[in-house]
C-alpha cells in the first residue's frame, strides 16, 4: 500500500539549509522561553495535592473554588475533565497526611453538593517531587547516550550517529519549548510522552538510514546527495501513512481525553510532527554535510587486493 500513486522524486537535500535555518530559529525560541519562563511543573515535580471528585450533576467550578479559598487554600486550581460532573483539583504542598486531606476536602466539597464523591487524593511532598524531576532528566540523558551507541554500532559511522542524535535532541527541545510558551502543565505523563517521541523518531530515522545503506550497496558510484534523496522518497509513503494513523489516535486523545490527558497528547502531537520533519531534514542532512560516502557504510567496498596482501 502506497500513499502516493507514483514514485516521488522530491529534492529534499537541495533545500536543507533553509530548513536548518528554521530549526535554529525554533530551537532558539524554545531555549529562550525555557530560560525566561521555565516550565509549568505539575504536582509530580513541585509537590502538592491533586484530587479527583465526581458530582451527581453538572458542577459549579466557581462554587468549588470559592469554598476552597474560604477554607484557607491559596490559589486552588479547579478544572472540569471527562464530563461536566467531574473535577480535578490541584492544591499547594501540605504536611498533612493523605487521609487528613481527604477528610478535610470531603467536608468542604459536601458543603457545595452533598452528593459529591471523592475518587482519588494524591499527596506529593516537595522532596519526592524533586527526586522525580531528577530521575526524569536522568532518564532522558541515558536514552540519548544509548541511542548514540546503538546508531554507531549498527551503521559503523559517527556521521549517521551524529545526525540521529541531533534529530533526537531537536524533537524534545521543541516539545519543551512549546510547553514553556503555552504554560501547559509538565508532569510525569509528559516525560513518558517525550520518551515515546524519541523512540518513534529514532525508528523513522533508522528506516531511512537502512534504505540509504541499501542504495549505496546497490550502486556505490552514485553521489551521496542522490542516494539520500532517493532513500527518503522511497520511504516517504510509509512515513506519512504511519504518522497520519498515529496522529488520528493522538488528536482524538487531545480532543476527547480532557485535561488529564491534555499534556500527554499535546507532547505526542508536537513530537510526531517534529520527528517527521527531523528524520528528513536533520538526521539525513547532517550526515550528508559531514561527508557521508559509500565507504563509510560499506568499508569492505574500498578494500583492494593489494590491501589484503601481506
Amino acid at each position: 500500500m502506497e500513499f502516493f500513486h507514483r514514485a516521488t522524486s522530491f529534492p529534499f537535500m537541495s533545500t536543507r539549509k533553509v530548513w536548518y535555518g528554521l530549526s535554529i530559529v525554533l530551537i532558539l525560541i524554545s531555549v529562550a522561553s525555557l530560560s525566561v519562563r521555565g516550565l509549568n511543573f505539575g504536582v509530580d515535580f513541585t509537590g502538592g495535592v491533586t484530587v479527583q471528585a465526581a458530582f451527581p450533576s453538572a458542577v459549579n467550578r466557581d462554587a468549588v473554588t470559592g469554598a476552597l479559598v474560604q477554607a484557607g487554600y491559596v490559589d486552588p486550581q479547579v478544572t472540569i475533565f471527562g464530563t461536566s460532573r467531574e473535577i480535578a483539583i490541584r492544591l499547594p504542598p501540605t504536611k498533612e497526611t493523605t487521609e487528613a486531606v481527604r477528610t478535610r476536602l470531603d467536608q468542604i466539597l459536601h458543603g457545595v453538593d452533598a452528593g459529591v464523591e471523592i475518587q482519588q487524593v494524591v499527596v506529593v511532598g516537595p522532596q519526592v517531587g524533586g527526586e522525580l524531576l531528577s530521575s526524569a532528566w536522568k532518564a532522558l540523558g541515558a536514552t540519548l547516550l544509548l541511542i548514540a551507541g546503538y546508531i554507531s554500532w549498527r551503521f559503523h559511522t559517527w556521521r549517521l550517529s551524529l545526525g540521529a542524535i541531533l534529530a533526537v535532541l531537536h524533537d524534545p527541545i521543541l516539545v519543551l519549548g512549546t510547553f514553556s510558551l503555552t504554560r501547559t502543565t509538565f508532569d510525569l505523563t509528559v516525560v513518558a510522552a517525550i520518551l515515546a517521541v524519541i523512540g518513534y523518531s529514532l525508528n523513522d530515522t533508522v528506516v531511512v538510514f537502512d534504505r540509504i545503506r541499501e542504495r549505496f550497496h546497490g550502486n556505490r558510484r552514485l553521489q551521496p546527495v542522490v542516494v539520500l534523496d532517493q532513500s527518503i522518497n522511497q520511504t516517504l509513503s510509509r512515513t506519512i501513512m504511519t504518522k497520519v494513523v498515529t496522529l488520528i489516535v493522538v488528536v482524538a486523545l487531545y480532543v476527547l481525553g480532557g485535561p488529564v490527558l491534555r499534556g500527554f497528547s499535546e507532547a505526542l502531537i508536537i513530537g510526531i510532527l517534529a520527528g517527521t520533519y527531523s528524520s528528513i531534514y536533520i538526521s539525513s542532512a547532517i550526515a550528508l554535510d559531514c561527508g557521508l560516502k559509500a565507504e563509510h557504510l560499506l568499508p569492505s567496498a574500498v578494500k583492494s587486493p593489494v590491501d589484503s596482501m601481506p
